[in-house]
């Protein structure tokens, strides 16, 4: 006994203490997984979408409320229109018969009414075979032979072709294997063809990542990405009109470093809070979508702590208005003002004193790391958010999900440059498949021309 206590049942009742505590840990962890599961799937607010178990405007089937599709009410519609002479293709009569079938008698002519069609015909590959003419020189006896229009030397496939196979593969993801269906031209083939291409085009991504390297206003992100059965990574380099793409086997800073190179940069650069970003030659801008995720995560775990209820709805509103500011038809004096006021009240709610350990955490992040967290506000030009960077990568999560991956670097290598220029020139070029036809064609007749002036001749940047 000390003191008139006994120190065995003061040990007992520290432990009973401390079981208590760990009982209501553990308790509300378990609500907040059961939560978890029944509303928003097993990863929490960064579940995809797809995987949502039961989606908020779901509409239950035992309410007996119809699933009304379309616009709304007193929608104007963009209905069907008739093609003129002058916007169709082909226009052509189509003949009735001459007599009625029941009476035998001839059909009086009332006239013709216009319908409009459209067909395409099948993707099928058509075989031509060209007599190329061949001359000499009396004088020197050089022999001078014509050459096929719109094929690379020692091509069996066409431009057009080749056109539409990158584009497909490339672009809008169809799988090699829809292809060789489709064109009835074997797989080795078609991976051959793709990687002349990329040959051709092999020293484009140097020009644009200079361009890169001089926007005022630059993306990054990553995302997974197999090669030869190996782990690995994409990495994705954006501006307003420009997709760099480098796969890599590594998520280390050294992939950063190489396109970003050691001179100090201007500009902004919008990432996530990865770590590889941080020691880059230029000034950062932290996503507040990602930001937002965690104030949204930590309201749904401690729903029942009425402190970090009153801070999760104080401050989610502040993040989501200053990503959705820019974007607000009002003009820079107003844009401006409405900034300053949003930051300062980001910043307000960042030092005010709290108890609960987990809106320290989220706290800190705006303290430690002020200088990342508030370019937005200072040039309209810059968003508070990574979206750029997210939808140009879902394109290729969805054929990582199809594709599972390269499955050699020799094809890796042909991904990341035949991607850099397609979806670089699609985005700066409505024709942008014409203008890669025409470069092929030019290249064609001129292999030495600078396929890089070729593809972006013409562009000014936005």
């Amino acid at each position: 006994m000390l003191g008139g206590y006994c120190k065995a049942c003061l040990e007992k009742q520290r432990e009973i203490d401390r079981l208590q505590e760990e009982i209501v840990r553990l308790r509300a962890r378990l609500r907040y997984q059961e939560r978890l599961a029944k509303d928003e799937g097993f990863f929490g607010s960064s579940t995809p979408s797809a995987k949502l178990p039961v989606k908020p405007n779901t509409v239950p089937a035992e309410s007996g409320q119809p699933r009304c599709g379309g616009a709304r009410v007193g929608h104007v519609g963009h209905g069907r229109q008739a093609a003129t002479e002058q916007h169709a293709h082909v226009e052509t009569v189509a003949h009735t018969m001459q007599r009625c079938p029941h009476c035998r008698v001839a059909l009086q002519d009332r006239g013709v009414r216009r319908r409009t069609v459209m067909d395409c015909p099948p993707i099928r590959p058509e075989t031509t075979v060209y007599r190329l003419q061949v001359k000499r020189c009396p004088r020197c006896r050089r022999l001078f032979q014509a050459q096929a229009p719109g094929v690379l030397p020692k091509s069996l496939y066409g431009n057009q072709l080749l056109t539409h196979l990158a584009v497909q593969h490339y672009v809008y993801g169809v799988p090699l294997g829809r292809l060789e269906a489709q064109t009835h031209i074997g797989s080795g083939s078609l991976l051959a063809a793709l990687h002349r291409l990329s040959r051709l085009f092999a020293t484009v991504p140097v020009q644009l990542l200079r361009e890169y390297r001089c926007a005022p206003v630059r993306h990054a992100d990553e995302t997974g990405w197999r090669t030869d059965g190996h782990n690995g990574y994409v990495w994705l380099f954006a501006t307003a009109d420009l997709s760099l793409f480098r796969l890599r086997a590594t998520r280390a800073a050294t992939v950063p470093k190489e396109v970003f190179g050691s001179r100090r940069l201007p500009g902004v650069l919008v990432v996530d809070r990865y770590h590889a970003y941080n020691k880059l030659p230029c000034r950062l801008q932290y996503c507040y979508a990602h930001l937002l995720r965690e104030v949204e995560d930590l309201e749904r775990q401690f729903a029942e702590t009425s402190e970090v209820q009153l801070f999760t709805h104080t401050f989610a509103p502040l993040l989501a208005a200053a990503m959705h500011l820019r974007t607000l038809p009002i003009s820079d004096a107003l844009f401006y003002a409405q900034a300053r006021e949003l930051k300062q009240a980001i910043i307000d709610v960042a030092h005010e004193q709290a108890q609960h350990p987990g809106i320290h955490r989220i706290q800190a992040i705006f303290r430690n790391h002020a200088d990342r967290l508030y370019h937005w506000a200072a040039d309209r030009r810059v968003p508070a958010e990574n979206n750029l960077a997210e939808r140009e990568l879902r394109p290729l999560v969805i054929a990582r999900k199809v594709s599972f991956g390269s499955q050699s670097e020799a094809g890796a290598r042909t991904r990341e440059i035949l991607m850099t220029v397609l979806t670089t020139l699609r985005r700066r070029f409505p024709d942008f498949q014409a203008r890669f036809k025409n470069a092929l064609d030019h290249l064609a007749r001129q292999p030495a021309a600078s396929p890089y002036k070729l593809l972006f001749r013409n562009h000014s940047p936005p």
